[in-house]
């Protein structure tokens, strides 16, 4: 029997590693909480789902077959399956924020813990119940990505302050995701690993050029050193009605950002490269077309999500 609240319940699971999620929970870290901690948990979120889209393709285990299994989701369906890369986000996201944020943030440290466990088991148990991954898929994902963070976790604060302070970081971070674009598309036959894992690339080096641009003209986003560690018990009406209108006003530009660079991209790509863009579904397949039109549309959304967004909630007096 199909049960009504476990299926809500695994589909809110399942859109905690979904774009939906990260479109409003990374915005909402950086611009109303912790910009200090969002770029950190961004860069480590990069890794985390790059290495876990080129893992997939090396390794090409197929989706669990169905029947038996009852596939409740289809989206994902042409992706390989080994390890569960919504896995590696849901242990990765959670742990890192603790880690990151632990000592940072006065909380008590076991809400830290529950939280990050319930967010973790319920993302790893809905790719299972969603009929999208065998249980040995989700323990490989946790584990890989427990892993990723043993690697990342000590360096991030290099990594970050690299970000903004290197004269050249826009120039080889630019370079570096690109390279690492190309070369997972070179891995395998398109699936939607292959859009999706350009579209990472290009945010995280939109996010680390933001950064950059907003060290460069002084605008500062990260919290006063003096007003550490951060409390939630400082949060009043009004500080809350601000959250959510700069969270709003916010993430309409990201969309409208995002419309308008993929508006631009795909004709252009489809010109450059001769590619006919009569049928856009079949060119978006195409290498020439899907790693720039993604690269370039989320780089954007990145750069504004760091330096255009901010500037214009300190230009309004919403900063």
């Amino acid at each position: 029997t199909r049960s009504r609240f476990l299926y809500c319940l695994f589909s809110l699971g399942t859109e905690l590693g979904n774009e939906l999620f990260y479109i409003l929970f990374f915005p909402f870290c950086i611009w109303n909480l912790d910009a200090w901690l969002g770029r950190r948990l961004i860069i480590i979120w990069v890794w985390v789902m790059y290495l876990g889209q080129c893992t997939k393709d090396v390794i090409r285990w197929p989706r669990p077959a169905s029947p038996p299994v009852v596939k409740l989701e289809v989206f994902y369906n042409s992706e390989y399956s080994m390890p569960s890369t919504h896995a590696m986000s849901g242990t990765a996201i959670p742990l890192a924020l603790l880690l990151l944020s632990y000592g940072r943030w006065q909380y008590p440290l076991m809400f830290g813990l529950i939280l990050a466990f319930c967010w973790c088991s319920l993302v790893c148990c809905s790719r299972i119940y969603m009929g999208m991954h065998s249980i040995l898929d989700v323990i490989a994902g946790f584990l890989y990505a427990i892993l990723i963070l043993v690697v990342f976790h000590p360096v991030v604060d290099l990594i970050d302050n690299f970000n903004l302070t290197y004269k050249y970081a826009p120039l080889i971070i630019i370079s570096l995701h690109l390279a690492l674009g190309i070369f997972s598309f070179t891995l395998d036959t398109w699936s939607t690993s292959r859009g999706d894992t350009a579209q990472i690339l290009g945010c995280g080096a939109g996010v680390a050029c933001g950064s950059h641009v907003n060290y460069i003209v002084g605008l500062k986003l990260d919290p006063h050193p003096d007003t550490l560690p951060l409390s939630l018990s400082s949060v009043t009406v009004t500080v809350f009605g601000k959250a959510i209108l700069r969270l709003l006003i916010g993430v309409i530009v990201l969309l409208l950002t995002k419309v308008g660079m993929k508006k631009a991209t795909i004709p252009l790509a489809c010109k450059i490269f001769r590619i006919p863009h009569d049928d856009v579904r079949k060119a978006r397949q195409r290498m020439e077309v899907e790693l720039p039109y993604r690269y370039i549309t989320y780089g954007m959304v990145g750069f504004s999500l760091m330096f255009i967004v901010p500037c214009l909630f300190h230009f309004i007096g919403l900063s």
